[in-house]
């Protein structure tokens, strides 16, 4: 398997949710939890923050935390910023973006997004999972993406693509397969760096999806199946929520 690094971008600050990284599931940080999943699958997984609290938590819990601008737009930028300040910058071939309010990730599908660099044409790489449901279909915070015969994304978007001209939209998930992006992205490592040199483009201004910029300026991401759909945490009352479902095993 390729020399990977794994970077778990982490803001305090949250309009919906201040603090997430921090919040205790089951007697744990939410961003401990991400860490230990993404051990399994690196020894080299970092935390990257701009602020002292998490990292002196991530410390507590013998993690290793970098400290970031406090300026950037995206996780994206972040992660970018961390794997050019470490000291071994240069010897990992592979940057994985782990977001760092899914406590659930299941390491395999990291394995899935590695072993894709495998092939040298491998670029950037990143989960879909098919939709099956009308309601994810329609929600414009659901991302969703097109992808070629090859497995290559074509385009993303918030609303649901392709538009079915001659279908009632409640028939849609009978007459064609959609896909819902999982937002973990895996860089080749010179790519990366490359992103974040790039000026916001008109599509992802409008979409506000920062992926369809790698798009227009001719990048390729290939797109990897899992059947595994990740839950993110946005808000206390989805983590008050997924905490009376907290499997009994992870409270270890």
């Amino acid at each position: 398997m390729k020399k990977t690094l794994i970077i778990i971008p982490s803001r305090y600050a949250s309009a919906r949710f201040p603090g997430k990284p921090l919040a205790l599931i089951h007697g744990k940080p939410m961003v401990q939890h991400v860490a230990e999943r993404c051990r399994l699958v690196s020894d080299r997984v970092y935390v990257a923050t701009d602020d002292v609290r998490i990292a002196d938590v991530v410390k507590a819990f013998g993690g290793n935390c970098v400290l970031t601008s406090p300026d950037h737009p995206s996780g994206t930028d972040r992660c970018a910023e961390a794997a050019a300040k470490l000291t071994f910058s240069g010897d990992f071939d592979v940057v994985v973006n782990v977001q760092g309010d899914e406590p659930f990730l299941d390491p395999g599908q990291l394995e899935q997004l590695i072993r894709c660099f495998d092939d040298p044409e491998t670029e950037i790489a990143t989960l879909i999972t098919p939709i099956s449901s009308k309601e994810i279909l329609f929600d414009p915070n659901k991302v969703k993406v097109v992808r070629s015969a090859d497995g290559f994304a074509l385009y993303f978007s918030r609303h649901p693509v392709p538009f079915q001209r001659d279908v009632p939209e409640i028939e849609w998930l009978n007459h064609a397969q959609y896909y819902q992006h999982i937002g973990i992205y895996a860089f080749r490592a010179d790519v990366l760096q490359s992103l974040t040199r790039l000026e916001p483009s008109a599509l992802e201004k409008a979409e506000k999806l920062e992926q369809l910029r790698w798009l227009e300026n001719g990048y390729t991401i290939k797109t990897v199946l899992t059947g595994h759909a990740n839950i993110g945490i946005d808000t206390p009352e989805d983590l008050n929520a997924l905490l009376k479902i907290f499997p009994e095993s992870e409270k270890k």
